[in-house]
């Protein structure tokens, strides 16, 4: 028997030989169940990004501290373009701010544009930016 498969008879992953499967799963029906209610990810995205009837918002704000940071996240998954102006942030606090930023527009397939020395735009994926 080889090196490998002794650590895998050691650790219980030796074989099929140790399957039972006279055993009764109750769990399946749970299973069946949820997979009712399962969509893919993209629906539930659309879902999530539908059009809205209101007109768009640009929302600016000046972060203090990084635990705003939940702020300009509930304002950029309501689709609303959020001006960030990280000047009263510590250098440090705002690097997180900016990291955190570029993480959620990535995540809601959105973009994050230097606008100036420590302002940024977050644009939800819909909105198109120029410059000129």
């Amino acid at each position: 028997m080889g090196a490998v498969r002794k650590v895998a008879t050691y650790l219980g992953l030796g074989g099929a030989e140790h399957y039972d499967d006279s055993y009764d799963y109750e769990y399946e029906e749970e299973i069946e169940a949820e997979d009712e209610n399962w969509r893919p990810a993209s629906e539930r995205a659309a879902k999530r990004w539908r059009a809205v009837s209101e007109p768009s918002r640009i929302v600016m704000l000046t972060p203090r501290k990084y635990n705003d940071a939940p702020i300009i996240g509930r304002h950029f998954r309501e689709r609303q373009a959020v001006i960030m102006d990280v000047n009263e942030m510590t250098a440090a606090e705002a690097t997180r701010m900016v990291d955190f930023a570029a993480g959620l527009a990535y995540g809601c397939e959105g973009r994050i544009e230097r606008i100036a020395e420590k302002v940024f735009l977050l644009a939800p994926a819909d909105m198109e930016i120029t410059s000129g």
